[in-house]
């Protein structure tokens, strides 16, 4: 079961994106991710293909605010030994990135 929607929204980078080849030529970066809201703070798997995937994995590292736009995807699985019967799992995969906030540690020489 699974709900997707297209949003905006700025996140905070919570580890630093590393690339995967997939098939010898297609890139992909996987991250964890987190979504501010005001009642109870989010975190989201982020997952990003292509050129954009290279250059998430160049120019942005962990602590950095990001704007990113694409399609956000609820899933429920339930899963045999946990209590609860379903368990919620959020991925964004990404279409468009944007650099909102750079961390401190962030050097002159990735701009």
């Amino acid at each position: 079961m699974s709900d997707t929607n297209y949003i905006t929204a700025i996140v905070k980078i919570l580890e630093s994106p590393k690339i995967k080849i997939i098939k010898d030529k297609i890139s992909v970066t996987t991250f964890r991710a987190q979504l501010p809201q005001i009642r109870k703070t989010q975190v989201i798997e982020i997952v990003i293909w292509g050129n954009l995937a290279n250059d998430m994995v160049k120019y942005y590292s962990k602590s950095d605010y990001i704007l990113v736009e694409g399609y956000l995807s609820l899933s429920k699985f339930s899963q045999p030994n946990s209590n609860r019967k379903f368990l919620k799992r959020a991925r964004f995969t990404v279409l468009k990135a944007y650099p909102f906030l750079f961390s401190l540690n962030h050097s002159n020489s990735r701009l």
